[in-house]
């Protein structure tokens, strides 16, 4: 059961100061009547050409939106939904990072990113320096030929010179993909190999967790690997001047391409609204990654809706997200520019050198809008570190979580432990979309366990089987509008496994693949993946309200959990990973059994209990569920180069023999 009571209200100055206030205001004067934001969401999916426009003009889209007198000029659809039928502002012409940099006029003094990395080496850069920096790199990148419609691939951490070479790549109206250094050569490839990059940015190592990484054999073989790329720019970003053994004389020098041009005025190639942007990838833990494509204005206009009305980013906010360049919250980030917010970046690990870390970073640099994943607030409280005991946070307005579900104890700890007056705003979307489809907002309560609701132009629902939305009922999610950020489509693809992949479910339907359910108070509950709900006996789980209950266990660090068929029916079986001074006995299965029994039911009791020593993750850090329900039932994970660590699946395996 929900909880009827709320965890924050805003109060009557956060609602008036809000961007999203200032637009219900805006719409209001247009003989509207909106006093909430249900009413607003209502009115974004009734009026939705005329929501769009006025995002744009609410927003401060720098570019050319077309004739806008007729509604054609907007948008325009057939029949289906999809992007093949769809087309949003067919007329219009903008570049992404003209968006991305036109704070730089107003404020070109101020900070626009502050990075700090893990081994405390930590940098500040203003406006006018990256505005600087993207001008020599655009320079370099139309010496070598890059133009509209090209691919260039980054092969980096989050780092200021990946947003540089992405700024100066976009500017031209070529395409940029990127990936982290984490992912093994052989993961690499089969994603740019599929996109054929002319330019690779890529760096001589990195640190995680205290240990080098060196780069420069990768890069070397990469390069190899894929002939379409005609220059390679390598960063010393450890600084060792260049490894004897690796380095490659034949790739350009970060520092040598800063000194060889002047900086001089930018010149952006304005392109079509819906003119390719970013190729994202899909985890590939089920076979080859699919390259989904985005377009530049459906990537503008939704990430400024998100970031100012849903997450109220304002001109000098300081926006912090940790995340790698392989997982779209990447690109989320790096978008909030266009708000003339400052970039605040962390490269390492979240809890190295110390578990503080990310919030001593918080706190030196003014964080406003904090976002980090599900498992890394699960990390924090298991190691029962209180942020708020060492921090102010005076300054933070919004937390917000993705990557997995956030359960509702969740959502406690981070009253309690982070800041008691904080919007704590629970977001899901994905890699299919460069965005999301709920969301929070900061004029609305928030309540325990709860996401507070669809995005606006979005019109989620929850199915159920028969394709009829229902509410307070487990159902799956979906979307019944159209919407810019739609992707454009698969790379290579005549449409086909686009359309299967969203659309084929439900009739003029996006089909997530999200099992959840909407609550009475307009919120929205996760229960995990359905294409892995287990289902003993007939009952439908969701995976969420295992771990919800076993990752609180003082001696489970994670777990993860897959349905096997034994004789007809499917059985739950639970892989643990215990603390390490544990040894895993009967007590620790037996404690386990009766927390799901006595807080979920009986039907959630597994019927094996393994322990093994990590569970398997994506390199974002997503649960890989699918992987080991493969290999449970004795079958080939295609591959495994997407998984951080795979070799937990021969662990697995062996227990299977």
């Amino acid at each position: 059961m929900e909880d009827s009571l709320p965890l924050w209200v805003p109060s009557k100055q956060r609602i008036e100061d809000s961007n999203i206030q200032q637009f219900i205001k805006h719409i209001n004067m247009q003989s509207e009547h909106i006093d909430n934001f249900e009413m607003l969401h209502d009115w974004s999916i009734k009026n939705k050409k005329h929501f769009w426009l006025e995002i744009w003009q609410f927003c401060d889209v720098i570019g050319y939106k077309g004739d806008c007198i007729h509604g054609e000029a907007i948008a325009k659809w057939g029949e289906f939904y999809s992007s093949r039928d769809t087309i949003w502002f067919p007329q219009a012409q903008l570049n992404y990072a003209e968006n991305l940099l036109s704070y730089a006029f107003q404020a070109p003094d101020e900070i626009a990113i502050w990075f700090k990395n893990e081994r405390g080496q930590s940098r500040k850069i203003t406006w006018q320096q990256l505005c600087d920096q993207v001008s020599v790199l655009q320079q370099w990148l139309k010496q070598n030929g890059v133009e509209r419609g090209d691919v260039v691939a980054g092969y980096l951490p989050h780092m200021p010179e990946t947003i540089v070479a992405m700024l100066a790549t976009t500017s031209l109206g070529a395409m940029w993909t990127s990936t982290s250094p984490d992912f093994g050569v052989d993961s690499v490839i089969e994603r740019f190999g599929q996109v054929k990059p002319k330019i690779l940015f890529c760096c001589n190592g990195y640190s995680f967790g205290g240990k080098t990484h060196m780069m420069e054999e990768k890069n070397s073989q990469l390069v190899h690997a894929i002939d379409s790329i005609e220059n390679t720019c390598q960063i010393d970003y450890l600084q060792t001047g260049g490894s004897d053994t690796f380095y490659n004389e034949s790739f350009s020098d970060w520092e040598a391409i800063l000194a060889s041009y002047i900086p001089r005025g930018l010149r952006y190639e304005r392109v079509a609204f819906n003119d390719p942007l970013f190729v994202l990838y899909s985890s590939g833990t089920t076979g080859k990654p699919k390259c989904i494509v985005h377009s530049v204005g459906g990537t503008i206009l939704n990430h400024l809706k998100e970031h100012q009305l849903h997450c109220d980013v304002q001109p000098k906010d300081r926006v912090f997200y940790y995340t790698t360049c392989g997982w779209m919250m990447w690109n989320w980030h790096v978008s909030a520019l266009a708000s003339g917010a400052t970039l605040v970046i962390y490269d390492g690990s979240p809890m190295y050198p110390m578990a503080g870390c990310l919030w001593d970073l918080a706190e030196e640099a003014e964080v406003t809008l904090f976002g980090t994943s599900a498992k890394y607030i699960e990390a924090l409280e298991k190691a029962r570190y209180d942020p708020c005991q060492y921090y102010s946070l005076t300054h933070l307005k919004t937390l917000c979580s993705t990557g997995s579900v956030l359960f509702p104890e969740q959502f406690d700890f981070v009253y309690s432990a982070i800041k008691a007056d904080l919007h704590l705003a629970s977001i899901s979307g994905g890699t299919d979309i460069c965005g999301c489809f709920v969301l929070g907002n900061p004029i609305s309560p928030v309540y325990r366990g709860e996401c507070q609701g669809p995005g606006l132009g979005m019109n989620v629902q929850a199915y159920n089987n028969l394709g009829v939305a229902v509410v307070n009922q487990r159902g799956e999610l979906v979307c019944l509008n159209s919407f810019p950020n739609q992707p454009l489509g698969f790379w290579h693809d005549d449409g086909e496994r686009y359309h299967n992949a969203y659309w084929s479910r439900f009739p003029n339907t996006w089909h997530h693949g999200d099992e959840v359910k909407i609550t009475p108070n307009g919120g929205m509950v996760f229960y995990g993946r359905s294409d892995t709900t287990l289902n003993p006996g007939g009952i439908r789980i969701g995976t969420a309200e295992i771990y919800q209950q076993v990752n609180q266990l003082d001696e489970v660090l994670d777990s993860v959990a897959v349905g096997q068929l034994v004789d007809g029916d499917e059985i739950i079986v639970l892989f643990v990973k215990v603390a390490q001074h544990l040894d895993f006995d009967e007590s620790i299965q037996e404690k386990i059994r009766n927390r799901l029994k006595n807080h979920c039911s009986p039907r959630h009791v597994p019927g094996r209990i393994y322990a093994v020593s990590d569970v398997p993750r994506t390199k974002s850090g997503k649960l890989v569920e699918l992987a080991v329900k493969q290999v449970v039932h004795g079958q080939q994970v295609v591959n495994r180069g997407a998984i951080a660590n795979p070799e937990v699946l021969d662990e697995i395996s062996e227990l299977f023999r």
